[in-house]
């Protein structure tokens, strides 16, 4: 992966920078593997406006991703890499040996004409999903299951992974990009490597247009609107808000907002770091 800078030929070029691209085999998606994509605006099913500053946005097409690697024992060729709009990382389009085609994240360092395979016995390299039972300890991993057959939750997006630990009894611990430990059902799949795009972080779109591009319409801050309408709003001049708050009151920075009772505690050995 590399990123494009720009010359300030314009005030959006100045700042601008985005992905070099180089790394994507066709421009081309799989038409078997689309569906389409319906934009709310932010509306309900009454067409009241619900979610702020949604709207607008280039169309887009819906990409069927295959999480839950199911077809197992078949090895797959990977035919090509291709960019996503609806996430951050890149997927890959495999055409398996019975001639089924599927999407998959592709991982950091997958290229075009490699071979996966999934399900047990399949070696530990970049691109096969395994069950964690059979990982080696160590292991970079992605796309990891948090219920066996429920397809991967965790760790999906551009750059992000997590390592395989250890295991106690049935259970495997690993640690999240958050810096979380817990505890996964060794039942439970992962892909080994990392997941692709890992620059996507250091991006910066340059100007305002490229995010109406992607349907995000201009957020107003708290701090200038009226009491009325936000608990941060108000004051003489340019008055600071007082405590950060939601538009509904809820604290935000610092506050926690996860349940006391929830029932996924007990797995979790060490908390994400602060």
């Amino acid at each position: 992966m590399a990123l494009k800078k720009f010359k300030p030929t314009t005030p959006g070029q100045r700042f601008k920078v985005i992905s070099s691209f180089d790394d994507i085999t066709t421009m081309q998606p799989e038409k078997s593997l689309l569906v389409p994509k319906k934009r709310s605006g932010g509306r309900n099913n009454q067409g009241r406006m619900t979610m702020r500053y949604m709207g607008g946005g280039h169309k887009q097409q819906l990409r069927i991703i295959d999480f839950k690697r199911d077809k197992e024992g078949i090895p797959a060729v990977v035919k090509s890499i291709e960019y996503d709009p609806n996430r951050t990382a890149r997927i890959a389009l495999l055409v398996y040996a019975d001639g089924e085609k599927r999407y998959i994240i592709a991982p950091h360092g997958l290229k075009a004409d490699q071979t996966v395979i999934s399900g047990k016995g399949s070696a530990p390299e970049i691109g096969n999903a395994l069950y964690l039972s059979e990982i080696p300890f160590g292991t970079v991993i992605h796309n990891i299951e948090l219920r066996p057959g429920q397809g991967a939750k965790m760790a999906r997006s551009a750059g992000s992974s997590a390592q395989l630990m250890s295991r106690d009894g049935k259970f495997a611990i690993i640690k999240l990009p958050s810096g979380e430990s817990r505890m996964i059902l060794q039942s439970c799949k992962a892909t080994v490597g990392m997941a692709s795009n890992a620059d996507h972080s250091l991006e910066k779109s340059g100007k305002a247009g490229r995010s109406r591009w992607f349907g995000r319409r201009p957020r107003t801050r708290g701090v200038v609107m009226n009491p009325v309408d936000h608990p941060m709003g108000g004051g003489e001049g340019r008055a600071s808000g007082g405590h950060p708050r939601s538009r509904k009151g809820l604290p935000a920075k610092g506050y926690k907002t996860r349940s006391k009772k929830n029932l996924s505690d007990k797995y979790i050995i060490e908390r994400r770091k602060k």
